[in-house]
């Protein structure tokens, strides 16, 4: 097998703390240096669009809610873990480019809801397209096997971390 950055590391350490039990690092340190790598990527696929991925998360978050793709700003802020004024740069920015409006929410007078366009709908659902398209392409030099064993594993991981 083909060594990799991690495993320099490994040996870096190996050779100076050899008491240290760096198998955590092994694990951890690829899937940090794989999610940097495939962020880069898939934040390049989206800007073929127009919009970061932090712009997609939100156009996202609205096409997965579905019709009428309709979600508060505290909706929106709650599942994307942002505070609301992180929220409300993105929302101005996509709103400024036509990709979702806001307007005053029907059952409660002081609150706003947030919906996306014809043209957002457009670019989230092309820009999804692309950003799966470099995560397939990479994800393709495993077999269909070693996918959705790696796809569970990831999964036991994830739990055990009691993410919300």
């Amino acid at each position: 097998m083909k060594k990799d950055s991690v495993d320099a590391i490994i040996d870096q350490w190996a050779a100076v703390r050899p008491d240290l039990d760096t198998a955590a690092m092994e694990v951890f340190g690829r899937i940090y240096r794989l999610a940097r790598v495939m962020g880069d990527r898939t934040e390049k696929a989206y800007s073929r669009f127009g919009i970061s991925r932090g712009e997609f998360d939100v156009l996202a978050t609205l096409r997965r809610a579905g019709e009428p793709y309709t979600l508060s700003p505290r909706q929106l802020s709650a599942t994307l873990m942002l505070t609301t004024g992180g929220m409300t740069g993105r929302l101005d920015k996509l709103e400024r480019a036509g990709l979702l409006r806001r307007s005053p929410d029907p059952h409660d007078r002081r609150g706003l809801q947030v919906t996306l366009t014809e043209p957002g709908l457009t670019v989230v659902d092309e820009a999804v397209g692309a950003g799966l398209a470099s995560q397939t392409e990479v994800l393709s030099t495993l077999d269909d096997e070693q996918a959705s064993q790696l796809a569970d594993l990831l999964r036991e991981l994830l739990a055990g971390t009691r993410e919300p």
